[in-house]
């Protein structure tokens, strides 16, 4: 786990404030969560693209989405290893592992290691977070 981070996109928090949505901005840029089964893509079994919703980054494939019951939307791994970076939390009282973009510093959600074959882990993350490209 990084305990820095050195995202590739700068901007100002003025600038994140006009290109995200409130929700968008409130999760990403200030680690916020959307409530379960209640954001964008928690069901959702349509093929293609999860994108960060803040840089465009390529995150998860719809080929590594699951069903974990969590009520957000969840993979076994990222789309690259280099998609994401992964902090120690200990807000809220707890221990857990943050993940946020590698390309823009956005906080995305947790990764928990109780996750399906093949790597065994659960990326959960708030739909809020990312965009969705259909596969063509």
């Amino acid at each position: 786990m990084s305990d820095v981070t050195t995202p590739k996109v700068h901007k100002s928090d003025v600038e994140w404030r006009e290109q995200l949505s409130s929700e968008q901005y409130r999760i990403l840029r200030q680690a916020g969560t959307e409530r379960a089964f209640t954001g964008p893509f928690w069901n959702s079994k349509e093929k293609g693209l999860y994108r960060c919703a803040g840089c465009g980054e390529e995150l998860f494939v719809s080929d590594t989405k699951f069903d974990s019951g969590c009520g957000w939307p969840s993979y076994f791994e990222p789309v690259k290893p280099n998609a994401v970076t992964e902090f120690r939390d200990t807000s809220h009282g707890m221990v857990r592992t943050e993940v946020r973009c590698a390309n823009c510093g956005g906080h995305l959600g947790h990764v928990f290691p109780d996750g399906p074959p093949p790597t065994g882990l659960r990326y959960c993350i708030n739909g809020h977070a990312m965009t969705f490209e259909p596969l063509k």
